[in-house]
This record gives structure tokens, sequence and C-alpha cells, in this order.
């Protein structure tokens, strides 16, 4: 089940977003308080962190800054009631967030946001799982290579196959060996 952390220092917005995403199958782990969140999550699995971008205790970019350090595969969502663009450049750019969505939001526009980073999130993953199965069976295709050049080296000709026109392998010279 996926997890999505709210943090945001207005407790009518904690209770607003958790009334939207009590539709869904998502665990939701409200915050009022950005200092309990980072201490509380520290050890936990986290999908999409979504933050206030003002709270009286730190930035939304600060506490995004300092969640990143623990979770640094966690997506990362402001959500904020002022356009303030230096405040959208320094969270792209120094916490690398997925969106940045203004306060009021639109419902369907936020849940499809966060489905959307749900889906980026488990691409990313099966990704490195893929590149994962690569490397092991690449550094398998490199072992399997040096020992048919040991195996060609103590005994010439051992790794070379005669094949017919099917591809099949061919040991009539072999039955005329044993012959």
């Amino acid at each position: 089940m996926p997890t999505i952390a709210l943090i945001d220092d207005e407790e009518l917005i904690l209770k607003s977003l958790n009334r939207l995403l009590r539709k869904t199958d998502w665990e939701v782990l409200p915050f009022a308080d950005p200092a309990d969140a980072l201490e509380r999550l520290a050890d936990r699995a986290i999908d999409i962190v979504v933050s206030d971008y003002r709270m009286p205790q730190m930035t939304g970019v600060e506490f995004l800054n300092r969640f990143k350090e623990h979770h640094p595969d966690t997506l990362r969502i402001i959500l904020s009631g002022q356009a303030d663009m230096q405040g959208v450049l320094n969270a792209v750019n120094q916490s690398e967030v997925y969106r940045y969505m203004l306060k009021p939001w639109e419902d369907e526009e936020l849940l499809h946001t966060l489905k959307t980073a749900l889906r980026y999130n488990d691409l990313l993953r099966e990704n490195a799982e893929l590149a994962e199965t690569v490397r092991i069976q690449r550094d398998r295709l490199k072992r399997q290579q040096a020992e048919l050049i040991r195996l060609e080296q103590e005994m010439p000709g051992i790794t070379h196959i005669e094949r017919d026109a099917d591809g099949l392998i061919d040991l009539s010279d072999e039955a005329d060996d044993i012959l």
C-alpha cells in the first residue's frame, strides 16, 4: 500500500487533504509540525511527501531538503498558497520537487498528480530492478566467457561446436571416432 506523508501547519488543510485521500487505498500520515514529521518518518518508507511551502518552524524547502537526506527516492510535492517564483525555483533546484501546486487545489488535479507520481515511482523502481538484473547477467556472462577462454587454453578446440544446416549440433565426426 502506498504511503503518503502530509506536512502542513494548518490543521484545516490537513483535515481537508485527509478527507480527500480517504477515498484511496493509500496510507496517509498527516503532520502539523515538520520537525515532528522528520523525527517520526526517519525510518519509514514513504512514497510521496506533500509539504506546505510556508510554515512557522521551517520552510517547505528546508523541510524537504532535510527529509531528502533520509528518503532520497521519495517524490516530493510542494503545496503552497503563494506563487512565490523564487520559492518555486528553490524548491525545484534544491529539493528536487516532483511538482509545485497552488492552494486552493482542485481535488481531481491533486489526486491525478498523486496517482501519476505513484506510477512514476513504480517505473523508477522497475527500471532500477531491471538495471540490477542486467548488471548481474553481465557479470555472469563475463565469468562464463573467462571460463571458456581458460578451457580453450587448456584444451584447444574444446569450445568449438560443429552445427548442421538446421543449427543442430553435428556429432557425425564423433561417431566416426568411436567406431
